[in-house]
């Protein structure tokens, strides 16, 4: 795809790069290829076959991992003879003061905000899939799970644990809980998703 003038160019045939804010003129690529910005080589449409079915089935399984990883055990620490389970909603309610309000505010980021962007592109996705007209409000609803992306940290919280578990490990037996493993395929699969989804065609099928 060639860059070139706004004034000349019909804007529906544009596209911005997110980031370096380099406007092309649309050439969709064949399926699995792939139109990078030639500025900050940023994937900028990369359409994939029966992709709308993978992100659905990979956002529910998210999303049950999610729910798993906060209810079982996280940890198990001992020390002294005394050992304690501890999960993440254990770990969210277990302050109080000024600390509550910093583990709300964690557990939001880790576990309720990616929850809200992963229902919020089912909904999306669903009628698309289903070649339906698209559902009520899906490009409000598809353009505020985009913002939330930012705040979804639950791969910022797994390099958190990882440093923690360095520092207290000479102090502490640390045992991993189910809900270790749980989050850390949750974590690859997040990625995964990121990677596959082509926002363009999202919104190209909410256009149509």
């Amino acid at each position: 795809m060639a860059a070139g003038a706004t004034d000349t160019l019909n804007l529906e045939r544009l596209i911005a790069c997110p980031k370096c804010d380099a406007v092309y003129e649309i050439v969709e690529p064949a399926p699995r290829d792939r139109a990078v910005c030639a500025r900050c080589h940023t994937v900028l449409i990369a359409p994939r076959r029966r992709a709308g079915k993978q992100l659905i089935a990979m956002a529910a399984t998210v999303l049950i991992l999610i729910v798993a990883a906060s209810v079982f055990p996280f940890l198990r620490i001992g020390a002294g003879g005394v050992h304690n389970d501890s999960s993440i909603l254990d770990a969210a309610f277990a302050f109080s003061g000024p600390l509550a309000a910093l583990s709300l505010a964690v557990l939001g980021f880790i576990v309720v905000i990616p929850m809200m962007r992963l229902m919020l592109l089912i909904y999306v996705l669903v009628p698309v899939v289903r070649n339906r007209p698209a559902a009520p409000g899906a490009r409000s609803a598809f353009r505020f799970a985009e913002s939330l992306g930012p705040w979804s940290m639950a791969e910022i919280f797994a390099l958190g644990c990882a440093v923690a578990l360095v520092k207290i490990s000479d102090l502490a037996e640390v045992n991993f809980g189910p809900a270790v493993w749980m989050f850390a395929v949750l974590v690859v699969l997040i990625v995964v998703q990121d990677t596959l989804m082509c926002r363009y065609s999202v919104w190209k099928s909410l256009e149509t």
